[in-house]
């Protein structure tokens, strides 16, 4: 049977592996769709992990 591999990196916690969002701001364009803000996770950086040496601080 074979054996899974270990992860090379975390899950970031802070955005649980979903590194960037888009936000919709309510306001409709003449077009009729929404402007929306793409916000990436601060934390990882937009990559959706954290490298194996890196600790979780608590101001993070």
């Amino acid at each position: 049977m074979p054996r899974p591999l270990p992860a090379r990196a975390r899950i970031c916690p802070h955005c649980d592996g979903f590194p960037t969002v888009a936000i919709t701001t309510g306001i409709r364009r003449p077009d009729g769709t929404r402007h929306t803000l793409n916000v990436t996770c601060r934390a990882c950086h937009g990559t959706g992990h954290l490298p194996t040496g890196v600790r979780e601080s608590a101001d993070a």
